[in-house]
């Protein structure tokens, strides 16, 4: 293990208050010494380094000016929020970062009162922060209230929608764009000492003016250019955010502490309405593998401090992932009206290896996943095989879309749903609960889910082909099973299952990836001396009824399993056998869901177990049908 940094100023600090006490310079060197934990801390638990490294000046100088935690500090995202965990208390337990019964990788309401609104999903920050302004302004005991949000979030509809709501409202609040993706030139650092005193006695709403007047001429140009990149507005024409309302102050340095301070200590003294600070960091600031790397160590394994060389999976089974990535690519290049849609999720979706071979057919919308649902919507009506690639608990966020642009006009567009089911470290805010309950209730949907990764090539094959309404696949993050794969997919019929293993009491009828468990309480129930037959379903809708009647008739109890909330696969079987009589002839049947509860972080093993969903669970459930006692563990 790496030995752990020198922290002699950061062991002096147990909470925000402890910084009131501290000089400019002495804050300085906290953020250097903050910046060498959080790095120890995740190379031990992985997670979002990138991020966090970021914006460790701009934490400490939130912390060391705002009065925290009645003044509101909301992360946009929370992914990074571990400097901030780190000066909140939380230090003790930055190791547990991630891991079951650990400290949550984003912000938590229920972990501590530092943390006053809970975030994983992008772009709710600045709503978030005006209701607390809101409440400020009714009585309640809150003070200020601060929206940290990146340049990507900003760009999510969700956040402009905030941004003119709260510059209508006119209220006194505090917006911080942490924009790292560019980043002002080291001399302008050396401006701090000049423009601390020019901000001083500057009108808060000409700190902008000021600032890029002071520069020399280069470097005016530069900060002129960022400001205009980022606000869309040309110079003499007030900025996008001046003209919903917001006192508009940057572009300024994230990683100089001197003039951070300087900016919000003069923006909290004399903001009476809406302000909007520019800050310009860089991602993956002070570690040097994390700064060059292509994705800025956004999301890493547990990795070694010095070299940067992450942790990999020993398994040989490929990642579903990347077998979607390679099947979608494969069938583009038969067919070239395939094209891809994500949102800000190239690489996390494997669409990047579409984009390598047919760049000009990926297309990546940002975080808008309402406006990539809809622009999918309208490739698909003009003739395009549009896949619209997006993880299941990013999904829900473009639900109406779904509804309203894509369902309601029967327009075949086929969506990857990446992250099916529980995620592991992430925890409850990226699990894919409930894409199958809330697509199988729409009229027109074909709802699949693959077994295994030889049957997602099936699904990307089968949905390429389908033309008939919208179309969807489900799968899970990590490595498959290791089945042998073929060259290429096959197309499916619709709504027609697999029987993998026949037997005569227990039917155990799988839903998408938990078959492999299925597989194992098989074999600990033949151990008993019960004969199992596991089935794969494929479909969710449509149901294949011939497949179901055949269980219900010859098998004494029928279990469902999925990956999926209560209300999704099992609740359309139970919907048919009970329309179609099946349950009046004494069959024994139980369904098999994710627990009606979130679930919190943890491997998915331990997730699954904790949710009932172990092969032992799956036998145990059968046996308690039939009547037998409780299943013991027969296999270590």
């Amino acid at each position: 293990m790496t030995s752990r940094p020198d922290t002699p100023t950061l062991d002096r600090v147990a909470g925000p208050a402890d910084l009131k006490g501290l000089t400019d310079a002495e804050l300085g060197r906290l953020a250097t010494e903050l910046r060498a934990e959080v790095i120890s801390a995740v190379s031990e638990t992985g997670g979002h380094l990138g991020s966090s490294l970021g914006v460790v000046e701009l934490t400490v100088a939130i912390h060391a000016v705002f009065n925290t935690p009645t003044d509101k500090l909301v992360f946009d995202v929370g992914h990074q929020c571990y400097p901030h965990k780190v000066l909140t208390g939380r230090r003790d337990r930055i190791r547990t970062l991630r891991q079951g019964g650990g400290l949550s990788g984003f912000t938590k309401r229920s972990e501590s009162e530092y943390d006053p609104f809970g975030a994983a999903h992008s772009s709710t920050s600045i709503s978030a922060a005006l209701g607390f302004t809101v409440a400020r302004d009714m009585g309640r005991p809150t003070g200020d209230a601060i929206a940290v949000i990146g340049d990507g979030a900003i760009s999510a509809g969700m956040a402009y929608e905030a941004l003119n709501n709260a510059g209508a409202e006119k209220r006194r609040m505090f917006v911080i764009l942490n924009d790292n993706e560019m980043s002002i030139a080291p001399p302008v650092g050396a401006m701090s000492t000049y423009l601390s005193g020019l901000w001083a006695e500057t009108p808060l709403h000409k700190m902008a003016e000021g600032f890029e007047a002071a520069l020399p001429g280069p470097l005016r140009d530069h900060a002129r250019r960022a400001r205009q990149l980022v606000t869309g507005m040309p110079g003499g024409q007030g900025t996008l955010f001046e003209e919903l309302g917001f006192d508009y102050i940057g572009p300024v340095d994230g990683h100089d502490m001197g003039q951070l301070l300087a900016v919000l200590r003069a923006a909290r003294s004399r903001a009476t309405g809406p302000v909007l600070i520019h800050a310009c960091t860089v991602k993956g600031k002070g570690y040097a593998p994390a700064e060059t790397s292509a994705d800025k160590y956004h999301g890493v394994a547990k990795f070694d401090v010095v070299s940067g060389t992450q942790s990999k999976s020993k398994s040989n089974a490929p990642a579903f992932t990347k077998v979607f990535g390679a099947a979608l690519a494969d069938e583009a290049s038969r067919d070239s009206r395939i094209v891809a849609v994500t949102a800000a999720m190239p690489s996390g979706t494997g669409v990047d290896i579409m984009a390598k071979r047919f760049p000009a057919r990926v297309f990546d919308v940002g975080i808008a996943e309402q406006h990539g649902v809809t622009f999918a919507a309208g490739m698909a009506a003009a003739g395009l095989r549009p896949f619209c690639a997006i993880y299941s608990t990013f999904l829900q966020r473009g639900y109406d879309q779904i509804v309203h642009d894509v369902a309601l006009q029967g327009l075949p567009v086929r969506f990857a749903i990446d992250r099916a089911g529980l995620v592991g470290a992430d925890g409850a805010t990226h699990a894919g609960a409930f894409d199958i309950a809330y697509l199988s209730n729409l009229p027109g949907f074909t709802v699949m889910a693959a077994g295994d990764e030889a049957e997602l090539m099936h699904m990307v094959a089968t949905a390429a082909a389908h033309d008939d309404g919208p179309i969807a696949f489900r799968y899970p993050r990590g490595e498959g099973s290791g089945v042998t794969m073929p060259e290429r997919g096959e197309v499916l019929q619709i709504g027609k299952g697999r029987v993998l293993r026949e037997g005569t009491k227990v039917a155990l009828l799988s839903f998408g990836a938990h078959l492999p468990e299925c597989l194992r309480a098989a074999e600990d129930l033949e151990a008993r001396g019960i004969s199992v037959t596991v089935a794969d379903a494929r479909f969710a809708k449509p149901l294949d009824h011939d497949l179901i009647r055949q269980l219900a008739t010859h098998h004494e109890a029928l279990i469902t399993v999925e990956q999926g909330a209560t209300g999704g696969f099992g609740a359309q079987v139970l919907h048919f056998m009970a329309g179609d009589g099946l349950l009046d002839q004494g069959l024994k049947v139980r369904t098999m869901t994710l627990a009606d509860r979130f679930i919190d972080q943890d491997s998915p093993a331990k997730m699954y177990a904790a949710a009932g969903l172990t092969a032992q669970d799956i036998a145990g459930r059968a046996m308690a049908a039939l009547g037998v006692a409780e299943i013991r563990v027969l296999r270590t």
